[in-house]
């Protein structure tokens, strides 16, 4: 009989190594796929939210179309609630109707979306208008390690969102 000292360990030692840098492979695939799954999750967060402003805008169709209204000129971190503003029957006015879309727009964004501006731990949310086309424009941070540094911001996502009233 011939002897093969040793030849088995070695095919064993070769076929560990070999299963080892295929289950690395497919760590990396499964970390990958969640990453991506979370960044779309977080893009059609700010789209619902996009479109939910929007819906609120048109609810509030003169107003919004009316010449220095809230949601063009206040930042929707500096809006405020509006106590009964939506119990009838009084409820309340244009003006007051979209300072509160504004401060439950904000409130919605800021708890949807994941965010870390410098000093700012909001996400950025935007509404401008050109001619008669609104945009709405919504920032978030895709990586939560990401920083910004000499006005170059790294990690950041952005959904915008034009529409005519």
């Amino acid at each position: 009989m011939k002897r093969h000292d040793g030849f088995t360990l070695i095919e064993v030692l070769i076929a560990t190594v070999v299963l080892s840098v295929g289950l690395l492979g497919l760590a990396a695939l499964q970390a990958s796929s969640l990453k991506n799954n979370q960044s779309a999750y977080n893009r059609s967060q700010a789209m619902e939210l996009a479109g939910d402003m929007a819906d609120k805008m048109r609810a509030n169709i003169s107003y919004a179309k009316s010449a220095g209204n809230f949601y063009i000129s206040k930042t929707p971190t500096s809006a405020a609630a509006v106590p009964d503003c939506l119990i009838p029957p009084d409820g309340c006015s244009p003006a007051q109707m979209a300072e509160n879309d504004l401060f439950e727009w904000n409130e919605a964004v800021t708890t949807s979306l994941p965010a870390t501006f410098g000093d700012t731990p909001e996400p950025m949310c935007t509404i401008s208008l050109n001619g008669n086309v609104f945009t709405i424009t919504i920032k978030w941070t895709e990586d939560r390690f990401s920083v910004a540094t000499d006005h170059v911001e790294t990690g950041i996502s952005t959904f915008a969102m034009s529409f005519q009233l």
